[in-house]
């Protein structure tokens, strides 16, 4: 080799060596990954058979394929961005499940004070319908 060749040459190799680097998955993805199918996970236990949060728990567990399959492609970047909308996803999952049952427990509470007034409106004896009736006058 002469001296112009390696003088191309041995930059190209350091550039090629650099890409060769890039290739592999960081362990940020990793770790991302990681911790997005503990999310998901989670959201399927909180999530369990509730139609709120289904939607939401089906798309982070696809992204979490797809980020599975981009890692076991050498796509960091792309399998990093499937595991954060896997972990939005499950969170979101986790939070409209959480807020539905919120709702329902909401719900429950409004009937049972529902129940309580009328309850206590209701007169008890006839001694005392005669009283009510007489001061309503």
């Amino acid at each position: 080799m002469n001296y112009s060749t390696t003088r191309i040459a041995g930059p190209l190799m350091l550039a090629a060596g650099l890409l060769a680097g890039c290739g592999g998955i960081s362990d940020l993805t990793k770790e991302r990954v990681a911790r997005s199918e503990t999310s998901v996970q989670q959201a399927q236990q909180t999530v369990g058979n509730s139609e709120q949060g289904a939607l939401e728990l089906q798309r982070a567990k696809e992204n979490l394929d797809n980020a599975r399959k981009a890692m076991k492609d050498g796509n960091g970047e792309l399998a990093d961005r499937h595991a954060q909308l896997a972990q939005l996803d499950a969170e979101l999952a986790v939070s409209k499940s959480q807020t539905a049952s919120a709702r329902k427990a909401a719900d429950e509470l409004l009937a049972s004070i529902k129940q309580l007034r009328q309850e206590a409106e209701r007169p008890t004896s006839p001694t005392e319908t005669q009283q009510r009736t007489t001061d309503d006058k």
